[in-house]
């Protein structure tokens, strides 16, 4: 697809502007990466890609604190750039953090960046940060996107140091993969780089800024797919060596050496798994390899995508166990216990003799006085038992008394009472069977039998349930009581262990929830569940229906793919 592309670039980009210092755990919003001026120019000769010129529009005067849509507050101002300013924000409707791009509605983009977000809303992939709203009102035109607290620019990753094979190989199919799909729907993103890609806490990469951030820049490209493919390239480069490709330093990383050209990345640094050095000339500009190597370069994501397949399965590193320290003896066993060591640090030298008692008195004195004491001991010994004998007595008269009389004052903590479970559905139910598919009935999870339970089908490739788009929000089972009930506890046996999962609770007065947004109390903490997932409450909470959000799904070994389900429910209230 050669066609011209005016499509995508986050708001990655803030060369030779002061980028505004945001919160850790996603580090800018849309990839507002300080980056170099230097590194801005490199892409643009690398790329061919032009930014359009901007008349001086200053961005609109907001504040922390401003609403949009009586809906988006804005909390803190992450990027101002060419006009338009990018926002961490939250939607007080839905409750949770988003990204918000807004310029003035007679900004000379603003009409191209309306229309890349509405384009790339429609994409719905989740490999992708969501564009969740594109509004114009009151003079403004802002974009409303997801934000993910939980994930790390690659930028940062890259900081600690280059990826192990199997975490670059998952970067390059990801990214190529996902990329691919977004061009066969006619969009580019034109300015992936280091600070677009985000790795979330489970393995998975996220691109933001597909069709919004090249809208917002007025970045267009010729040849739109061989650009985003020699992206993609450079990111493998950088994963591989922590280096950036070219001359110039760019995103953090020192570039290559002057006057040597561009080298293979087994040749920048030792060790790099060989088969991914070459996919990486081959998606960058450099004749597609070296003289040794002719292998055809990669010009279009899918090409890319399907180089990627070509290579032989990186598996992920095993993990290492350290051993125990060598068992020591005690101080007891080795016949030293009571003794300090010596001083010269060697071994405890040998206790003192203990001096011989006293020969015993032998006069008619000192056997008088013996005998004297011998029956004062006796006589002790004997008003000490029976003093002992009547406290005793004692204590079991008064506790038989206290035993026959209710306790007063005292409330004992009520415990919790099985609540009945009327009936249990799937959540985000499948709208296609996926690869190997295989469901059980929800059913299974509340008949109080644990040998049976409802199990996913098997999804290949991806933990989050295949990363279908359907399945976005993820699965589980809705657990409907009947009525409204005091929960104050709930627990799930799992059907295999290493399932991320979470217990939430709708509102008493939501009925037939069906969404995720529907059921706004948390009961426990997303997290890698074991073989059960337990919430317990200090205070009870009202709910009809119960939750139990799965995430992701353990790897299926023998079936080459993931899956998972839950045995069986039980809610006490």
């Amino acid at each position: 697809m050669a066609e011209r592309s005016t499509a995508a670039v986050d708001v990655a980009d803030t060369s030779g502007d002061e980028p505004l210092t945001a919160q850790a755990g996603q580090a800018t919003d849309d990839g507002a990466e300080a980056e170099s001026v230097t590194g801005t120019d490199q892409d643009t000769a690398r790329t061919g890609e032009q930014p359009a010129a901007v008349a001086d529009t200053k961005p609109p005067e907001l504040h922390s604190g401003h609403k949009l849509a009586r809906r988006y507050r804005l909390e803190e101002c992450v990027t101002r750039l060419d006009g338009f300013s990018s926002w961490r924000a939250v939607d007080e409707k839905l409750r949770r953090a988003v990204g918000v791009h807004i310029l003035p509605a007679d900004h000379p983009r603003a009409r191209p960046v309306l229309s890349a977000a509405r384009s790339a809303a429609l994409l719905g992939d989740p490999r992708f940060v969501q564009v969740l709203d594109a509004v114009e009102e009151n003079d403004l035109v802002y974009v409303v996107h997801e934000w993910l607290p939980d994930a790390t620019e690659l930028t940062a990753v890259l900081a600690s140091g280059p990826l192990e094979p199997h975490d670059a190989y998952q970067l390059v199919s990801q990214v190529s993969q996902a990329m691919a799909a977004a061009h066969r729907e006619g969009l580019a993103h034109l300015r992936i780089n280091p600070g677009s890609v985000l790795r979330t806490e489970s393995g998975q990469y996220r691109i933001r800024g597909l069709a919004v951030m090249a809208a917002l820049r007025g970045i267009t490209s010729e040849h739109p797919q061989r650009t985003d493919t020699e992206a993609i390239g450079a990111l493998l480069y950088a994963a591989l060596t922590q280096r950036w490709p070219y001359e110039s330093d760019a995103y953090g990383l020192s570039g290559l050496p002057k006057d040597i050209g561009m080298i293979p990345p087994d040749q920048v640094r030792a060790g790099v798994h060989r088969g991914l050095s070459e996919l990486a000339m081959r998606a960058l500009v450099n004749d597609g390899a070296t003289a040794s190597r002719q292998e055809p370069a990669c010009t279009t994501p899918e090409e890319l995508a399907k180089a990627v397949t070509a290579i032989p399965r990186i598996r992920p590193p095993e993990t290492s166990f350290t051993s125990p320290p060598p068992y020591q003896r005690t101080a007891f066993q080795q016949g030293s216990y009571g003794q300090p060591p010596s001083r010269s640090g060697g071994a405890p030298a040998r206790a003192a003799a203990v001096p011989a008692p006293p020969p015993p008195l032998q006069s008619r004195t000192g056997r008088a006085l013996k005998w004297c004491v011998s029956g004062l001991l006796i006589a002790a010994l004997g008003l000490g038992s029976w003093q002992l004998a009547d406290t005793l007595l004692q204590d079991e008269g008064q506790d038989s008394q206290e035993s026959t009389q209710p306790e007063s004052g005292k409330q004992k903590k009520p415990v919790p009472k099985p609540i009945k479970i009327d009936s249990a559905t799937e959540f985000s139910p499948r709208t296609s069977s996926p690869v190997g598919g295989r469901y059980s009935p929800a059913s299974n999870a509340v008949d109080g039998d644990p040998g049976t339970a409802w199990v996913t089908g098997l999804f290949k490739g991806w933990a989050n349930f295949g990363n279908l788009p359907q399945r976005a929000d993820g699965s589980g089972l809705v657990v409907d009581l009947g009525s409204v009930q005091d929960v104050s506890e709930v627990q799930a046996s799992m059907y295999r262990p290493g399932q991320t999962a979470e217990v939430l609770a709708a509102d008493p007065e939501v009925s037939n929830p069906t969404t995720l947004n529907a059921f706004t109390k948390r009961l426990s903490k997303l997290e890698k569940a074991g073989t059960s997932l337990t919430a317990k409450l200090d205070k009870p909470v009202k709910t009809r229906y119960v939750l139990i959000h799965i995430t992701e799904l353990p790897s299926d070994d023998e079936e080459d793919g993931f899956r998972g389900g839950i045995s069986e429910i039980k809610v006490s209230g």
